[in-house]
């Protein structure tokens, strides 16, 4: 029995032509799934591009299996799907959403990429009062948290929403190892060197407001570019900005991949 939630699978797409033996790896949110970047990965894939959208580890099966994760188990899932894709193309750009375009960010401090896409990415989480050791503690008694009040209320369009997968709880324990890995960007982040694209919404109401210049100030990149769109929350891969999204990525792979 299928223990992966249906259409929340991880996909491979060979590609066609010249744009073949560039690969894009393309990496889903905290406890979201593939799904939510599969659009992504599927406009990237009619430019003729190698595309791999790889399952974090813990994710999209359930909200138990996200809790026995760490993050060096999320990075481990990055590095696999980079090694997937470089066996069959010549160059790989890491594409992550979220939680998602942070290990892209980190990784590609210790990979040869070609460059980056970090979409809606946070630069740290909202402060709290309880300090993350005891967060860890109180997990083993209380191990979830429901996300926000009304299911979908940041969502501009319902009818992606309804189509969107991801764990309706937030394990806790899983939000200290999400810190633990923010704190790994940050080290990582004057080690990037590589083209970078962040694209952020404006209307995104999850991530801590300024994450966007923070991350573009930090990284080591000379070429680095910030994008805002608007008129969609926080997965912008699913919502009315995803064309101009997805346009974004494409023409910045054009550019930087002959290079």
């Amino acid at each position: 029995m299928p223990q992966i939630i249906a259409t929340a699978e991880p996909f491979f797409f060979p590609g066609e032509g010249d744009n073949a033996k560039t690969g894009c790896l393309v990496t889903h949110g905290f406890t979201g799934t593939p799904k939510e970047v599969r659009w992504l990965g599927e406009y990237l894939n009619r430019q003729g591009y190698t595309v791999c959208g790889v399952r974090l580890n813990g994710h999209a099966t359930k909200p138990e299996d996200m809790i026995r994760s760490r993050w060096q188990d999320w990075l481990l899932s990055i590095e696999d799907g980079y090694n997937l894709l470089r066996s069959c193309t010549e160059q790989v750009f890491l594409l992550g959403l979220s939680m998602g375009g942070m290990l892209s960010l980190t990784m590609a401090s210790r990979l040869p990429v070609r460059g980056v896409v970090a979409m809606s990415t946070p630069y740290d989480l909202p402060s709290t009062l309880i300090p993350f050791w005891a967060i860890r503690f109180l997990s083993q008694f209380k191990p979830y948290l429901r996300k926000g009040k009304v299911p979908g209320s940041g969502w501009f369009d319902p009818v992606a929403y309804k189509q969107h997968v991801a764990y309706p709880l937030n394990p806790i324990r899983s939000g200290v190892e999400l810190k633990t890995l923010i704190n790994e960007m940050h080290a990582a982040l004057p080690k990037v060197h590589m083209p970078v694209l962040l694209i952020h919404s404006r209307d995104d109401d999850y991530v801590v407001r300024d994450s966007m210049e923070k991350i573009h100030a930090a990284l080591g990149s000379v070429d680095k570019q910030m994008l805002w769109v608007e008129g969609g929350g926080h997965v912008i891969t699913e919502e009315p900005t995803r064309e101009t999204v997805f346009k974004a990525a494409a023409d910045f792979i054009k550019r930087v991949a002959p290079a």
